[in-house]
């Protein structure tokens, strides 16, 4: 079995997913192998939540330049989890 913190990376922050949580709607950088199943788990057994929903975004990397220079952000892949009536992850609040 597969360590759930190696399935969830890290909690994406940003003022898109502030407006999400309304909606009891999380955003994390998931490993890029992960499967829908493998991120409900991860995400109840590391938050103690229960999990109604997971989307999955996979998100290229964009090119950037700096003067004459020219490289590429990274790609990742995002899972955007709904959560069932009631629950919220504390980690989250006060954000």
């Amino acid at each position: 079995m597969v360590d759930p913190r190696d399935v969830v990376l890290r909690p994406i922050i940003s003022e898109k997913s502030s407006a999400l949580r309304e909606l009891r709607k999380y955003e994390f950088v998931v490993s890029p192998f992960a499967n829908k199943i493998e991120i409900k788990r991860a995400i109840e057994e590391i938050f103690g939540v229960e999990v109604e929903k997971v989307n999955i975004i996979k998100q290229k990397g964009k090119k950037k330049r700096m003067g004459i220079f020219e490289g590429k952000t990274s790609s990742y892949k995002k899972a955007i989890v709904t959560l069932a009536e009631g629950h919220s992850i504390s980690f989250f609040e006060g954000l």
